[in-house]
């Protein structure tokens, strides 16, 4: 790495020297790197050790690894050993928080699978290949990038549905089998599905009309919400999304109660997740404005929990 280096700086004084090689540089390495199959197995491991060195300086932006997603490299893996190669080299140069950050300004986070031949492409390949040479990192942020990816489809998916005006219930079969498909949870999917329904209506601007209007509206969704408001989990991501909801859409901040109000009636937010929100699991945004609004109903929900018991006692 110490001859790498002192070639690295060759290019580098070149460049400051010669202003006009910055531009075609980056053309060239792409023309280099489409045509690696040219080069020897060692001679790829310096070109890849040496494109780490050039891209963390930032002599070549880290988009240019994308020309490594051709065909015939893929195919046979010399697109994937290459990476690793880029990846192990840069994390040992700069560290791997300038990679993590490289991957991201570059696209290339979300485009790392398509570096692996088809036919082994498994996130347990992808996994035992990038841990095998001490990148577990990278396997966490593709699992997340595609748990983002899954997130998108799965809304594009209920607003499709709601666009297409299909069926409450095929709705409902639709989402569960791709968030069971996607491996996401029920707690996240709920506060998708908050996001679509909120974003389906033209809200009015009088505060006076809007509460009706939300009413009306949510009633329409009950049967959907419901289908995902199983676990506690999911019952306070939503109540925790009316609030953030309510906080953000000044219109809105008188009707947090109504709307937790119509969900406990229709069985959608149980007693005990409203209790929980309101003693400890509550986010801060208006948390005083929306407190106060609540405690009558919490007063008469702990009111009829006390003589539930004291009636079971009798018994």
């Amino acid at each position: 790495m110490e001859s790498m280096r002192n070639f690295e700086q060759v290019f580098i004084k070149l460049m400051r020297r010669y202003k006009y090689l910055e531009k075609m540089f980056e053309e060239e390495m792409r023309k280099v790197l489409v045509f690696m199959k040219g080069f020897t197995p060692e001679e790829r491991i310096k070109l890849a050790r040496m494109t780490a060195l050039w891209i963390s300086n930032g002599s070549v932006p880290p988009t240019v690894l994308s020309v490594l997603i051709n065909e015939h490299l893929v195919k046979d893996n010399l697109a994937l050993d290459f990476l690793l190669e880029v990846f192990v080299t840069w994390r040992q140069e700069k560290g791997l928080s300038s990679l993590m950050t490289a991957l991201k300004k570059g696209n290339i986070e979300g485009r790392l699978m398509e570096f692996v031949p088809p036919n082994k492409r498994t996130d347990e390949y992808f996994r035992s290949v990038f841990e095998a040479v001490g990148l577990a990192d990278i396997v966490k942020l593709h699992k997340a990038q595609a748990s983002q990816e899954a997130k998108r489809d799965l809304q594009q998916l209920l607003l499709d549905d709601l666009a297409d005006n299909r069926p409450m219930k095929d709705i409902i079969h639709d989402l569960k089998e791709m968030a069971h498909r996607s491996v996401i949870p029920e707690h996240e999917v709920i506060g998708l599905i908050w996001a679509v329904v909120m974003g389906q209506a033209e809200w009015n601007k009088k505060e006076e009309l809007v509460a009706d209007q939300a009413l009306k509206h949510l009633k329409a969704y009950t049967p959907l919400f419901d289908a995902f408001s199983i676990s506690l989990k999911s019952e306070l991501t939503l109540i925790l999304k009316i609030q953030e909801f309510c906080y953000e859409n000044m219109n809105f901040m008188k009707v947090f109660q109504k709307i937790v109000l119509l969900f406990y009636k229709t069985d959608i937010l149980t007693e005990e997740v409203i209790l929980k929100w309101y003693n400890e699991g509550h986010s801060v945004k208006g948390k005083m404005l929306f407190l106060d609004q609540m405690k009558k109903f919490i007063e008469w929900l702990q009111n009829a929990e006390e003589e539930s018991e004291s009636g079971e006692d009798e018994d």
